[in-house]
């Protein structure tokens, strides 16, 4: 795959991302209850973590290296997303909302400027999963909530 279709592929995926939460007021973006605990905006805070972790790893694999494994380094990938919760639970909604923007322009200029001949297969996956891949999972989950949310209040009435 190429440059060109990698970035419309983030960039379509992205997209509906940000469609399945947008027009949410504040509050809702803090209620928790969305997966699980979570709230929109610790999902936002969950992509973004997994966006810094593309830009950590993506120019290892292209230098032909190995990221480390989750296993091995934090007990598992479920122990690395409650770890990297934990850790951003301080920031404010402001603060989340900027660095998952900031985070994504770092992406997708890295991703334009990486070597696209080295595109290879390790580099890729890991974009996939840390992205593209990744981002329809919570849209879903956000969109459903919203679906339910919204049948609730109406129920009410």
């Amino acid at each position: 795959m190429d440059r060109r279709k990698l970035l419309k592929r983030l960039d379509s995926a992205w997209r509906e991302f940000k469609e399945s939460y947008a027009g949410l007021p504040d509050g809702q973006l803090l209620e928790p209850g969305v997966t699980g605990a979570w709230s929109v905006r610790d999902i936002l805070a969950h992509v973004t973590t997994w966006e810094e972790e593309a830009l950590k790893h993506l120019p290892l694999i292209l230098k032909g290296a190995q990221p480390p494994r989750y296993s091995v380094v934090y007990g598992g990938i479920d122990a690395f997303n409650a770890r990297m919760t934990a850790l951003k639970r301080s920031l404010s909604l402001s603060e989340v909302l900027k660095q998952l923007d900031e985070t994504h322009r770092r992406l997708v200029r890295y991703i334009e400027n990486a070597p696209e001949d080295e595109f290879e297969k390790r580099f890729r996956r890991r974009l996939r999963l840390d992205t593209y891949s990744h981002y329809p999972k919570h849209a879903e989950a956000i969109c459903k909530w919203r679906t339910e949310r919204a049948a609730g209040k109406e129920a009410e009435k």
